[in-house]
C-alpha cells in the first residue's frame, strides 16, 4: 500500500533555515513524504533570509507570511493567524518547528489548535532562566508536542525529570542537526572576505535581547571588546538590531564591523578562528564543532554540556569576566572532543521516527 504524508516545515529564523535544511535532504530518502514550507518572515534582511535558502539549497518556501512587527506578542498573534490560514488549506498529516524563536511558538500553538500532530525538534532545553523569551518559547512548545526530538542526552533527561514520559508522547534522544548539517557543509566552505587578512582573529556575535535591550550590558560588553581588539583582531558581523541599540545609545567600537554572514561564511569564520565570543546559542555549538573554545555573553546556557567540558567559559556582560575568560581560553585547544551532539545523523533519525510514526497511525 502506497503511503504519503504532508509534513508542514514551520521557520522564521536563521538557525531553522539551517536545521530545515538538514530534514528536507533526509526527507528526500522518503517518497512518501511531501513537506510543505512555511516562512513566517520572522528574519526579513536579505542576508540572514533570502541568502540562507539559496545558500542552503532549501526548497522555495510554498507561503512566506512576511510577518513584520517588533512587539513580540502582536509578532506571534499574526502569525498564528497566517499559519492556521495555511494549515487549514493545505491540512498536513504533521507539523515541525524548531529551537525556541517566536516563530517556534507560534507554529507550535497553531499547530495544537487545529489539532495536528506537532514534531519539536530541539525539546528539552532549559536554560532555567524563566525571564528569557526564549526559556518560555522552549518550554511552551515542548508542552503541546507529540514528538520530542532532543538533540543531548542533558536535555532528554530534563524532559523525564519533568514528567513527559507520563504524558504518552513521544520522547527521542535524536542528536542535533546542526551538527549534521557542519559535517555535511564543511566540505563546501570558500573563502570568506571576512577573513582575508589573516586567520589570527576572534569571531563575536551579540544579538540576544538581554544584551541589545540592555543599555548596561551592551556597553560593557562594548568596552571588554576594545581592549581585546587591541591584542587581537576581531570579526564581527553586526546583527542590525544591535547596531540600531548601538547607535541609539552611543556606543562606540574601536574597530571595524562586517556585514551579516551568510552560512558558509559563518562556518568558514569560524573553522579559522582562535576564539568564540558570543550570546547565540547556536554558535556556542557550533564553535564546539569546530574544536574552538567559547566565551558566552550570557549569564547562563542551556548547553550545559559545554560548561561541563570546560570548553565553554559563562561571563555575562560583565566586563572584567570577559576580559578574565578571554585571557584564559585565548590559547587553550579542546582535547578529547566528545561526540554529546550525537553522530551526525540526526535528520535522518527524525525523518525515519516521523515517516514510522505516521504509518503505524494508519494515515
Amino acid at each position: 500500500m502506497k503511503v504519503s504524508f504532508k509534513i508542514l516545515t514551520i521557520i522564521g529564523a536563521r538557525p531553522q533555515f539551517i536545521k530545515a535544511a538538514v530534514l528536507s535532504r533526509a526527507y528526500a530518502k522518503y517518497p512518501g513524504i511531501k513537506e510543505i514550507i512555511l516562512h513566517t518572515g520572522q528574519h526579513y534582511d536579505e542576508n540572514m533570509s533570502e541568502r540562507f535558502f539559496r545558500e542552503l539549497e532549501i526548497p522555495e518556501p510554498s507561503y512566506n507570511l512576511e510577518v513584520i512587527e517588533s512587539n513580540n506578542a502582536l509578532m506571534i498573534s499574526r502569525m498564528m493567524e497566517g499559519i492556521i490560514k495555511v494549515i487549514e488549506k493545505v491540512k498536513p498529516d504533521a507539523a515541525v518547528v524548531f529551537g525556541d524563536t517566536n516563530t517556534t511558538l507560534a507554529g507550535a500553538i497553531a499547530a495544537c489548535k487545529c489539532q495536528i500532530p506537532l514534531a519539536h525538534v530541539e525539546a528539552g532545553l532549559r536554560s532555567f532562566n524563566s525571564f528569557m523569551p526564549e526559556e518560555k518559547n522552549r518550554i511552551l512548545t515542548d508542552s503541546v508536542s507529540d514528538w520530542l526530538f532532543c538533540p543531548t542526552q542533558n536535555a532528554f533527561d530534563n524532559l523525564l525529570k519533568e514528567g513527559f514520559e507520563k504524558s504518552g508522547r513521544k520522547i527521542y534522544l535524536s542528536g542535533d542537526v546542526m551538527y549534521d548539517s557542519a559535517l555535511h557543509f564543511s566540505s563546501k566552505l570558500q573563502a570568506s572576505a571576512a577573513t582575508s587578512e589573516s586567520n589570527d582573529f576572534v569571531l563575536v556575535s551579540v544579538h540576544r535581547a538581554v544584551n541589545t535591550d540592555n543599555a548596561e550590558n551592551l556597553k560593557s560588553i562594548t568596552e571588554a571588546l576594545n581592549e581585546v581588539s587591541d591584542r587581537i583582531r576581531i570579526v564581527f558581523p553586526l546583527h542590525p538590531r544591535t547596531k540600531k541599540q548601538m547607535e541609539s545609545i552611543g556606543v562606540k567600537l574601536n574597530f571595524e564591523t562586517c556585514e551579516p554572514q551568510g552560512y558558509f561564511d559563518t562556518l568558514k569564520l569560524l573553522r579559522d578562528c582562535k576564539l568564540v565570543m558570543t550570546d547565540s546559542g547556536g554558535l556556542q555549538k557550533e564553535s564546539y564543532f569546530f574544536g574552538k573554545n567559547c566565551v558566552i555573553l550570557r549569564d547562563e546556557t542551556e548547553w550545559t554540556e559545554l560548561i561541563t567540558l570546560g570548553s565553554h567559559i559563562l561571563a555575562g556582560a560583565d566586563k572584567d569576566k570577559i576580559l578574565g575568560a578571554f585571557g584564559s581560553t585565548m590559547n587553550l585547544k579542546i582535547k578529547n572532543m566528545i561526540h554529546c551532539f550525537g553522530e551526525g545523523k540526526a535528520g535522518e533519525f527524525i525523518a525515519e521516527k516521523l515517516f514510522s510514526d505516521l504509518t503505524a497511525k494508519g494515515k
